[in-house]
């Protein structure tokens, strides 16, 4: 059993910034890959930024320049800090993460319960 918590979603104007952080917690053996998904009104789920154990990063084309992902492996956290931000940035973030289990070192796929982000004037 897992568990995502996120913090740090608002209301915020265009240009400015907002930090998204995201904690795992429970039966955790490693977390393999971590990542930013959002989804917009009327739009599908899309990956916005992602990294894996090791460090290597993987960013939508368009928050390249301006979103930066990071985790802490020894505090199972990873966080979205998010630059100059535009009214198209607006929608629910969600946090995932592949983890392996302590019980059975089976893996899966968490989601957390999302976090809004407005960016409007």
């Amino acid at each position: 059993q897992v568990q995502l918590v996120e913090s740090g979603g608002g209301l915020v104007q265009p240009g400015g910034s907002l930090r998204l952080s995201c904690a795992a917690s429970g039966s955790i053996f490693r977390i393999n890959n971590m990542g930013w998904y959002r989804q917009a009104p009327g739009k599908q789920r899309e990956l916005v930024a992602g990294i894996s154990s090791g460090g290597s990063l993987n960013y939508a084309d368009s928050v390249k320049g301006r979103f930066t992902i990071s985790r802490d492996n020894a505090k199972n956290t990873v966080d979205l800090q998010m630059n100059s931000l535009k009214p198209e940035d607006t929608a629910v973030y969600y946090c995932n993460a592949i983890v392996v289990v302590t019980t059975t070192l089976s893996t899966y796929r968490y989601w957390g319960q999302g976090t809004q982000v407005t960016v409007s004037s």
